[in-house]
């Protein structure tokens, strides 16, 4: 198994700084993006990917090459603090977040109903279970392969294939009355 971030780890391992930066420049959007669908919070996303990357310091001296791919690894530390986020918000809703008026601009309604369906989607995504939301996450949105997910998730590339399953027929009947509600509105 080739990891592409082999060098780069070994390099950041023995303390050299661009080693470490190249890294971060790597793998930051991609850990950030990660943690904002998972928590659907950009302000903890962010702090999930500086989470990550003190990890990555941390174990970069130690990293064994060739038991799972560097990026596979940081995938599942950074779900792992996204469950652990979870897990720990006891926060209520706000009816009236995410409420936005039209301006009227040409285009603008285009826009609202693009962010409309977006927060609905995104909504849908939040209230798939855990595991569901992290696969259906790393597939479509991280672009990962299935084998690359499974190993995140520490499951079963069969596993894997029935949170998708699941999540997708969820997230179907979560959204489907939207989708009706844009068919009448055609």
């Amino acid at each position: 198994m080739h990891d592409p971030d082999a060098d780069l780890v070994r390099r950041a391992g023995a303390g050299e700084p661009r080693a470490a930066e190249a890294l971060v420049r790597r793998h930051l959007s991609r850990m950030t993006a990660l943690a904002r669908r998972m928590l659907s919070d950009p302000a903890e996303a962010e702090d999930v990917a500086q989470e990550v990357f003190l990890r990555v310091w941390r174990a970069a001296p130690t990293w064994r090459e060739g038991e799972a791919k560097f990026e596979t690894w940081m995938h599942r530390v950074a779900i792992n603090l996204c469950y652990d986020r979870l897990r720990r918000r006891r926060e209520t809703l706000d009816p009236d977040a995410g409420l936005e008026v039209a301006d009227g601009a040409p285009g603008a309604v285009d826009g609202l109903m693009a962010r409309e369906r977006a927060a609905q989607v995104r909504s849908a995504l939040d209230r798939l279970p855990e595991r569901q939301r992290a696969a259906i996450v790393l597939c479509h949105f991280q672009d990962m392969s299935n084998i690359d997910a499974a190993a995140s998730l520490e499951v079963s590339v069969e596993a894997l294939e029935s949170l998708l399953s699941r999540g997708r027929r969820a997230l179907k009947a979560a959204l489907a009355p939207a989708a009706q509600d844009l068919a009448g509105d055609a």
